[in-house]
């Protein structure tokens, strides 16, 4: 692997770059802030991210990148181009790009996706299901004849797959992950509260007070936001159970899904899952509570993965070291696989 190789974990919230034998060189929001007046790029990442919900008109603040793949081209690339600078400078000349994408993408996705990455300079570009990179990441050996369940919790979508001798048996991706939880909870306060939060707020609720295993009434926090009834700054203090009634729908879809995946698999795999567990990666991973709900209510044994937010980063720059089980060219198929 060239120290000039790079791997993008390309997340509807975060984007997270690895580097040749660097490994994670980058972690940051997937955001982009440009004027529109100038049409200039202002910032990009956590910079931009500071942006939302306080920008003036013409500074507008977008995430190119919807439900796990690209909805505007042209910040895509501008996204990417920056931050494939920032890790690199001006010394880059023309790199491999590995990027990840849902299991369940279009040819018109995943073309978008190499076009941005074209456009930002790469060789060649190669794409992998983030489900495979996960288990990459995670260390999992995935050449045996041996089923491995993975459940990647993004902010955009939720992969869930069962993987067997370096390929995917059976996968299903629905778009109910982080985000869509942050918005459970924005709605939850707007219903119950009058109180109306943004999206930082809404993630810093979730990441503080989330259990979704054993939630107590006597744990809470301070919301604050803005009053629907007098138009005021104002607080409230949410508990544990609250925060679970909120998100309660959203965690059992994940579940639900999980469930199909298993219905839908070859007897034997599943029989493997049984004694191998399931993995969680993604930052959907580390909520409160998850592993313990999902073992107790599918009955299978759960565990987080190490370093779970990384994980479909690192396992995108080790696919390099696999190449020769990758499919190359990208107008001979629409996703590249493994063989």
């Amino acid at each position: 692997m060239s120290n000039n190789d790079i791997g993008i974990d390309l997340g509807t919230s975060n984007i997270v770059i690895t580097m040749g034998s660097k490994g994670v060189v980058l972690s940051e929001p997937s955001v982009i802030a440009y004027n529109t007046r100038t049409e200039r790029v202002l910032a990009v990442g956590k910079e931009a991210y500071q942006m939302i919900g306080r920008n003036p008109d013409y500074i507008c603040v977008a995430r190119p990148v919807s439900d796990g793949v690209i909805s505007d081209d042209d910040l895509a690339r501008s996204m990417i181009r920056e931050f494939i600078m920032k890790i690199a400078g001006h010394q880059l000349l023309k790199p491999r790009v590995i990027i990840c994408v849902p299991a369940f993408v279009t040819d018109i996705e995943s073309r978008a996706v190499v076009d941005a990455a074209k456009s930002a300079g790469s060789r060649q570009v190669y794409l992998i299901q983030e489900p495979v990179a996960a288990m990459i990441g995670a260390e999992v050996d995935i050449a045996k004849a041996k089923g491995h369940m993975i459940v990647d919790i993004g902010g955009g979508t939720t992969d869930i797959a069962i993987v067997s001798m370096n390929g995917v048996v059976t996968s299903h991706t629905i778009k109910i992950a982080g985000n869509a939880i942050n918005r459970s909870i924005i709605k939850y306060m707007q219903n119950h509260y009058k109180l109306l939060i943004g999206e930082q707020t809404a993630e810093k609720v979730k990441i503080g007070l989330c259990n979704l295993y054993d939630p107590s009434d006597d744990i809470t926090f301070i919301v604050k936001g803005r009053s629907l009834l007098k138009g005021l700054p104002s607080q409230v203090l949410l508990s544990e159970t609250e925060l679970f009634k909120a998100v309660e729908d959203d965690t059992f879809a994940i579940m639900e899904a999980i469930r199909k995946v298993l219905e839908d698999s070859p007897p034997e795999l599943v029989g493997d899952i049984y004694d191998n567990g399931l993995l969680l990666t993604g930052g959907g991973a580390l909520l409160g509570g998850l592993s313990h709900l999902i073992s107790r209510t599918l009955d299978i044994k759960c565990s987080v993965a190490k370093d779970a937010i990384n994980c479909v980063a690192k396992g995108t720059g080790l696919a390099f070291g696999k190449m020769t089980t990758l499919l190359d060219g990208f107008e001979s198929a629409p996703v590249y696989k493994y063989r």
